[in-house]
């Protein structure tokens, strides 16, 4: 199966740039109600995903949290680069495996520019439809 049946395209997806402060990705997360939110550079290659834990870490991480200095502070030097991206060539099974990790699986090109996303819920959706057809 094509993984891209269940992608959600870029221009559909709510991302920020790897520039951007803190503040700003605070922001940007509250204003959508997200709870993670992908980060791309200015070429567009996919950097990485900043989430609610990467925020409460900052704080947690700084003995004497300053927030004046953390709201400036860029999301560069708290995202976790932990959060898997898949090729968009990648098979279903790789998907199915990295979306029980994570709310949603960031896709790239072959040159690492994120295209995308695909969310648990599609994926979870599109499960429910094949086992309502065996039925």
């Amino acid at each position: 199966m094509n993984i891209m049946h269940f992608l959600t395209p870029k221009a559909e997806v709510d991302y920020i740039s790897i520039e951007s402060t803190v503040r700003q990705g605070l922001e940007k997360m509250r204003y959508h109600g997200f709870s993670a939110i992908p980060v791309v550079d200015a070429e567009g290659r996919y950097k990485g995903t900043v989430t609610e834990g990467d925020f409460l870490w900052a704080l947690y991480n700084d003995r004497k949290p300053d927030l004046k200095k953390l709201e400036n502070t860029e999301l560069c030097s708290i995202i976790r680069r932990d959060y898997a991206a898949v090729n968009a060539g990648a098979d279903i099974n790789e998907i199915l495996n990295t979306a029980t990790k994570q709310n949603f699986v960031p896709v790239v090109d072959d040159r690492d520019v994120f295209i995308g996303i695909i969310t648990r819920k599609k994926i979870i959706q599109y499960l429910a439809t094949i086992k309502t057809d065996l039925e």
